[in-house]
């Protein structure tokens, strides 16, 4: 292992770091045989990060090398650093799908677009980088991390957690990693041990030194290198050799920078003002610093001092020799000063080829000189509050809570008009729903969406929406006085017109549902769940979550399912990813309420991996219906208990959900006093209409299966109020299949085969195999078991091929006690690949490439590929063509499971 001096001088001596070494040596070494790696070098100020990063560049022979560093006066800038990585790579930008091609055209500046989701962008700077490495082992080092734009450290964060059949090696170097890269492999680099830092020392000063004044500035250095070259520097013998002119206990950071702020005092004033130039610009290039020098008259032989002195170098590019000694540089200039430093390199920067670095410059000036003449420049106070409402809620969008209070308060400290007013109260309104949902929340967006129907009733009406949505989720807990006002504001709005309109037909027909029941709103509802079914995407992102309320509530199975597919797919394609956690569980419910178990888990996998990445969190509402569905208690039932508890919390709606889900469980496994408690949890609800309803079925069937007579009647009555004004096969089939379970003889045998006819004509296999359940278990009972071993073993087939497992078990012991024999079923796919592996397969089964399999799936299409080959191998195929058959089980009923 060899010496570097470096550029500046020993400031590490890489025999010192043989630990640090050997870990990037490792990393390097995995990376050239396919690997990905990531890993956060971190460590204080000058304690040998940079170093060990040239370091790294070195040994990657064989790799290409991308490197970029984070500048402090550019965090405001958004996507710099990631542009600043990536722009070698441009070339390979037309190899990527189109939306994450033009989202990292707009995010860079390319082209023109609205502002691009930061996690569409992670996932465009992902497939980036994996098609780079395609060609070549890839290694990316980035400086002072610390110092990134928060979209970029989003962006690199999100893709150095998701690099796994690639040979990309992510290396950051850092003080603070901060949030974005959290729980990413850390190297920590330390001081110097005493020794080697006395050496050092000795090896820089000019002269001998008393050995306690070396150890003392070896202690108040921590052994950091940087600090034993820097702090003695501009002393003078006398005040080294009492010690008398050595920091005292401070911060070492600010003691390094005073350093380098005393050399540069030191400097001719036109080679100061150039270091000042080349400070308040952080892309380092050259050519932009002189043509602004020479705007300023600053001479280009300013620059020897300067680069004699250690200081900074112009060579290719400009460079500092340390992050603190641009900052000490940059504060050296007066605010006047800075104005005029940010104006000059305005001017000269091209507005055609970097037009944000342009308005960037434009911006600093303004605020250096806003600070010298605030009375001059204050803005007008509308667009002032206007901005800041903008800026609330695209933090909102963002997830950045913390910052949307903030800029609330800021904006009420100032003057209001009442619209503006109203939408502060929306946005606290907004944010209590996505962040402290509690009793108060329905209360907030209610008097927002009132105050706002005067200036827009159509925002007006979303309020309103949202606080519907507030008040079924809190439930109880709101009061229902609450959720009354809420009906009766939305009855006085006049009419919605044009495009409105299902937003319109939506509000009235819950407005009706809540005051005068599913009879008075079932016309209302059913043409909402019409016009719900192609509304702009504009309208799904900011309420579409509530459009299947309709659907729900008129029993219409089939626009429920097309709106939910229709939603995930737009939600999908504008790549607002925070918000699809949402749309994929009310899709994930429709596919377990189908019988498609293996897109349901698909589904959870993909909404988990992007809850991950976006650190949205939502109630796991697809995954309680699978888990009761299949019917494995020991999975099902801690699921179940854990959201109960949540949700005793104050979100009432959320444990309804599990209180169903625990019904549908118990009634699989024969349970049934404990599917009648769980149902009653339910059905008791005022506030939940559809929820209670789909739990009164879990009732009536528990109840006549314990005799209990009276409770199942009641049940039924309440139940036929929910399906009868509907009319369609779903409420239909359920109701009938209930009513025969509370009659006898011919009345029964029809109504068991009306409900089989009916839930055949849906799309809910699961019920429809209930209904077959139901019907042999009252054959047997009747004694006709010919018929009952006909029906038991449709519905044990069907149970079989869906994967309902203890339906399965029930239905198989009522056809044995039929004196019938159970057909063995085989395992299925489900049973040999993981649920990413499912859903990777289903993926490419349906013709999906892989790069569009990553985007969908947030991998990149070189890990797609490495998944692949592992679902090949599992399921003893050799193409893409055999998946079909291989992923497509079916049952006694000839339908695929």
């Amino acid at each position: 292992m060899t010496e570097d001096s470096g550029r500046w001088g020993r400031t590490t001596r890489l025999k010192d770091r043989r630990r640090e070494c050997g870990a990037l040596g490792q990393l390097i070494e995995a990376v050239r045989t396919g690997q990905s790696r990531a890993l956060v070098v971190r460590g204080d100020p000058g304690v040998g990060k940079t170093v060990l990063l040239d370091y790294l560049a070195g040994q990657a022979r064989g790799c290409r090398v991308a490197r970029a560093m984070g500048v402090q006066s550019e965090m405001e800038l958004a996507f710099s650093g990631l542009h600043q990585l990536c722009a070698p790579m441009l070339d390979h930008l037309d190899r990527l799908p189109v939306p994450q091609r033009d989202t990292l055209r707009t995010a860079f500046g390319v082209a023109v677009g609205p502002p691009p989701d930061q996690f569409l962008v992670g996932l465009a700077g992902l497939s980036l980088l994996s098609e780079v490495a395609g060609e070549r082992p890839l290694v990316c080092v980035v400086d002072d991390a610390q110092w990134l734009d928060r979209a970029s450290a989003q962006a690199l964060g999100f893709a150095a957690r998701r690099l796994a059949a690639d040979p990309v090696g992510l290396v950051f170097a850092a003080r603070d990693p901060g949030a974005n890269l959290a729980g990413l492999p850390e190297l920590d680099v330390r001081g110097l041990p005493d020794e080697d830092a006395r050496a050092l020392l000795d090896e820089v000063l000019p002269g001998p030194l008393d050995a306690r004044v070396r150890d003392l500035i070896v202690a108040e250095t921590g052994g950091n290198p940087l600090a034993l070259l820097e702090l003695p520097r501009g002393l003078s013998p006398a005040q080294l050799a009492g010690g008398f002119g050595l920091p005292g206990t401070g911060p070492l950071t600010g003691a390094i920078e005073d350093s380098f702020a005393r050399r540069l005092e030191t400097l001719p004033d036109q080679t100061r003002r150039l270091l000042q130039v080349a400070a308040a610009d952080p892309s380092g290039d050259r050519a932009l610093v002189w043509r602004a020098a020479g705007r300023l008259g600053i001479p280009v032989q300013a620059k020897e001092p300067a680069v004699e002195a250690g200081l900074v170098e112009f060579a290719g590019g400009v460079r500092f020799r340390h992050p603190l000694a641009r900052s000490a540089a940059y504060r050296s200039a007066a605010i006047p000063d800075r104005r005029q430093l940010h104006a000059a390199l305005a001017e000269v920067t091209d507005p055609r080829t970097d037009p944000d670095r342009r308005a960037w410059h434009r911006a600093r000036a303004a605020a250096a000189a806003f600070l010298e003449r605030s009375v001059v420049l204050t803005p007008d106070p509308a667009r002032h509050a206007e901005r800041i409402l903008a800026a609330a809620q695209a933090s909102m969008q963002a997830g950045a809570f913390d910052k949307v209070l903030e800029l609330l308060a800021t904006a009420e400290a100032g003057p209001l008009d009442e619209f503006a007013s109203a939408r502060v109260d929306l946005l606290r309104g907004h944010l209590a729903f996505v962040s402290d949902l509690d009793s108060s929340t329905p209360v907030l967006l209610l008097n927002a969406a009132r105050r706002l129907e005067p200036f827009n009733m159509e925002l007006a009406r979303e309020t309103y929406l949202m606080a519907f949505g507030a008040v079924i989720t809190v439930g109880t807990a709101a009061g229902g006085g609450v959720l009354t006002e809420i009906c009766r504001a939305v009855q006085a709005l006049p009419p919605a017109q044009g495009d409105r309109r299902p937003l319109g037909l939506l509000l009235q027909g819950l407005a009706l549902l809540t005051t005068d029941g599913r009879a008075a709103a079932t016309e209302t509802l059913q043409r909402a769940s019409q016009a719900l079914t192609g509304i702009a995407v504009g309208d799904v992102l900011r309420w579409g979550w509530v459009a299947t309320a309709a659907s729900t509530a008129v029993w219409d199975d089939e626009a429920f399912h097309v709106i939910c597919a229709r939603q995930v797919q737009l939600v999908r394609d504008s790549g607002a990813l925070a918000q699809l956690p949402l749309y994929l569980s009310q899709l994930g419910i429709v596919r377990a309420w189908m019988g498609d178990f293996a897109g349901t888990a698909s589904l959870i996998a993909e909404s988990d991996s992007v809850a991950a990445a976006t650190g949205s969190h939502f109630a796991p509402y697809a995954l309680l219906m699978l888990q009761a569905l299949r019917g494995r208690e020991a999975e099902a039932a801690p699921a179940i208990a854990s959201v109960i508890e949540e949700a005793a919390a104050g979100a009432e709606g959320t444990g309804n959900h599990a209180h169903w889900a625990a019904a549908i469980l118990y009634n699989g496994l024969a349970r049934y006093q404990g599917a009648a408690s769980a149902a009653r949890q339910v059905t008791t609800s005022t506030l939940q209409p559809w929820t209670s309803a789909w739990a009164l079925p879990e009732l009536v069937e528990a109840a006549a299966r314990m005799a209990d007579a009276e409770l199942a009647r009641d049940a039924l009555a309440r139940l036929t109020e929910a399906t009868r004004p509907c009319g369609t096969d779903w409420a239909l089939g359920i109701e009938a299949r209930c009513r025969a379970l509370l009659a006898g003889g011919a009345a029964a045998d029809d109504l068991y085969q009306e409900a089989i006819d009916r839930l055949s004509r849906t799309l809910l296999r699961p019920e429809l195999a209930r209904a077959h359940l139901l019907y042999g278990e009252w054959l047997r009972s009747e004694g006709r078991l010919p018929g009952a071993r006909e029906q038991l073993r449709t519905a044990h087939g069907m149970f079989a091929a869906i994967g309902m497992e203890a339906f399965t078990e029930r239905a198989r012991r009522e056809l044995t006690a039929s004196g019938g024999t159970a057909r063995k079923h085989g395992s299925q796919t489900r049973d040999l690949l993981t649920p990413q592996e499912e859903q990777i397969a289903r993926l490419a089964r349906d013709g999906l490439s892989n790069p569009e399999i990553g985007a969908q799936l947030f991998l990149s299409a070189r890990t797609v590929e490495w998944h692949l080959s592992k679902i090949f191998t599992k399921l003893g195929i050799g193409s893409r063509r055999e998946l079909h058959a291989a992923l497509a089980p079916h049952g006694q009923d000839g339908q695929p499971a």
